[in-house]
């Protein structure tokens, strides 16, 4: 019987000792950049345990900024094999704190779709020059305000093998046509989402079928806006995980 637990014993410090290990392969950094002469600061994560470089995640984020959150689902895809990078869209240190401060910083780019695309595409290069990064195989995630960015980028025509919105602004500008788009389109909203309601869901679909966009949507029932986002009112654990495992399922035919 001693023997028995004893084996059991250190079967299972084997296996904290490997998850430690295996965690110990995460390398997380801060990488600085420059746009016309503007510093930002993304957030780099990849797991040093794989021989070869791994496919490209860019992680867009809220109107809050580039944070915690958006620091911990881009080590989560690293956990899964990617190589994630936390895009920076607003400048090194600007990291708006309240409600107004957000609505003030995101509103710059929603009213200049073009300086976004700008930085979109510069944070796409820096990342696929950073140890670790397969550029050739490459996705972009984004959520919220992130999720309107992430359309935005694929209407520029990035080069890119998918696109996923989790709870985005699904409202077009003016003129937006996806004649450009590339790679394919997860969207994934909820239900009851006040920012952009069924109708844009709806509305979203209809220009995408006549513009022949290969693209998927999953709703979920009830859902507000924020659902993925631990902490907020809005946060919904059902959704949070279906959502996930629904981009990594998306990412995994598109990337590996």
């Amino acid at each position: 019987m001693h023997s028995t637990l004893e084996a059991i014993a250190a079967g299972a410090a084997a296996l904290v000792l490997a998850g430690g290990a295996a965690q110990a392969q995460i390398r997380t950094e801060a990488v600085v950049y420059e746009i016309d002469g503007v510093a930002y600061e993304g957030f780099l994560a990849v797991n040093e345990g794989f021989d070869e470089d791994r496919p490209l995640v860019l992680v867009i984020h809220d109107w809050d900024g580039l944070g915690a959150y958006e620091e911990r689902r881009a080590t989560m895809l690293a956990e899964r094999g990617y190589a994630a990078f936390a895009v920076d869209l607003y400048g090194r240190g600007v990291r708006p704190t309240t409600t107004e401060e957000s609505r003030a910083e995101s509103g710059k780019l929603y009213a200049d779709r073009a300086a976004m695309r700008a930085r979109l595409a510069a944070a796409l290069e820096t990342a696929g020059m950073q140890d670790g990064v397969d550029p050739e195989a490459a996705a972009v995630i984004g959520y919220c305000f992130g999720g309107a960015a992430v359309l935005e980028f694929a209407r520029a025509g990035a080069d890119l093998d998918a696109f996923v919105s989790f709870h985005g602004g699904l409202q077009a500008p003016e003129g937006a046509t996806w004649d450009a788009m590339r790679g394919d389109l997860l969207v994934l909203h909820g239900s009851a989402d006040p920012v952009s309601g069924m109708e844009d869901v709806a509305a979203l679909a209809a220009t995408l079928n006549e513009a022949e966009i290969d693209y998927r949507m999953e709703i979920y029932g009830g859902a507000r806006h924020s659902f993925t986002v631990w902490g907020s009112g809005d946060y919904e654990p059902e959704a949070d995980l279906q959502s996930w495992d629904a981009m990594l399922r998306f990412l995994d035919e598109r990337l590996r």
